[in-house]
Order: C-alpha cells, then sequence, then structure tokens
C-alpha cells in the first residue's frame, strides 16, 4: 500500500487509523473494510446523517449542540447519535462550560471523498 494513497484521519489529541485507498485502487483489507463500514454505518441513520450534516454545514465549522439538537428526537437520543458519529472517527468535540461544541474534521471528508473517487 503505498502512503500517497492512504489519507489519516484526526480526531481532537488522538490519532484514527487511516481510512483506505480509493476503492478502484484495490480490494480493501478485512481491517479497512471493518474502519470504513463503522464510518458508514454510523451515516446510516437518518438521524446521524442529519446531524453531521447540521455540523459539517454550521457556519464556522462547528456546532454547540444546543443549537442541533431539534431534529425530532429527544435530547439523550440525540446525544446518543453525537457519541456514534464520534466513535466512528467522523466527529470531534470540545466541552466548554457546559456545552459541548461538534466538528466534522477537514481531513474526515477528505478520505471519505477520495475513498469514493474513481479516478
Amino acid at each position: 500500500m503505498s502512503k500517497s494513497s492512504v489519507v489519516e484521519l484526526q480526531v481532537v489529541d488522538e490519532v484514527v487509523a487511516p481510512c483506505c485507498p480509493p476503492l478502484t485502487e484495490r480490494p480493501l483489507t478485512v481491517e479497512e473494510s471493518e474502519r470504513t463500514a463503522k464510518m458508514f454505518k454510523a451515516l446510516g441513520d437518518p438521524v446521524r446523517l442529519r446531524l453531521f450534516s447540521l455540523v459539517a454545514s454550521h457556519e464556522g465549522g462547528e456546532a454547540c449542540v444546543c443549537d442541533i439538537s431539534d431534529v425530532g428526537v429527544s435530547q439523550p437520543t440525540v446525544s446518543h447519535h453525537l457519541k456514534k458519529l464520534k466513535e466512528a472517527g467522523l466527529l470531534a468535540s470540545e466541552r466548554r462550560g457546559t456545552w459541548v461544541y461538534y466538528r466534522v474534521e477537514p481531513s474526515v471528508l477528505a478520505a471519505m471523498g477520495k475513498l469514493l473517487t474513481a479516478f
């Protein structure tokens, strides 16, 4: 595997393992498939996809949980979905006082885009 075909994802102070090369470059390994499936599985839920979109499109590139919690489910459910997005390496968060702010790391979007790029 060439290093130029792998995009490394950064989440807060920990490094998430590289996603994987474009699907057209070579078959994914078992580990790459599991890691990538976790990301797409997290986005496979409509509420999670909406939360991810709300954070990604929020002014300044980050959103307070107080600004994105109106997605038609209870606050504990929002927290659950945000946790799943974080666990999948899709969101990073930072506590500021009583609020938590979420952001999508640019490298996450780049890695996902590169995975699906044909050439």
